[in-house]
């Protein structure tokens, strides 16, 4: 099957070597995805609704290239360094999923790579035309 390589152009991904988005076939996987943007800069700092919202419009990016939407997703992986905030984590969840109801998982995990990130979000997405 043909592999797409998507990028965020980040130049991190290279020296760690890892894709935003990969897609084989009619599957999309995206990588745990922060809310920083393409200068290395966090978006939204200490407000966890704000970043949620950020990372699920790059991921709708990086969808795009895919020929994929939001409503292809099928499973989200939201990890997030204080639990406590889940309200307002699946509330920005709830704006993008609301009716596509992926199956979705919230851990919170002790740090993430940068102290100002509160969370990072991975999903998979189905084609179901089959479409590369």
């Amino acid at each position: 099957m043909k592999r797409q390589i998507i990028s965020s152009g980040a130049p991190w991904e290279a020296t760690v070597g890892y894709s935003r988005a990969v897609k084989v076939g009619p599957y999309v996987h995206v990588s745990g995805t922060t809310a920083v943007d393409t200068n290395g800069q966090t978006m939204h700092p200490d407000d966890a609704y704000g970043q949620t919202i950020y990372i699920l419009n790059k991921i709708k990016r990086a969808l795009a290239e895919a020929n994929a939407t939001m409503a292809d997703v099928v499973r989200t992986r939201m990890f997030v360094v204080d639990i406590a905030e889940w309200e307002e984590i699946g509330r920005a969840h709830g704006e993008f999923f609301a009716d596509v109801r992926p199956a979705a998982t919230m851990v919170e995990v002790s740090k993430l790579i940068s102290p100002e990130l509160l969370v990072e979000i991975e999903v998979d997405a189905f084609l179901d035309d089959g479409e590369d």
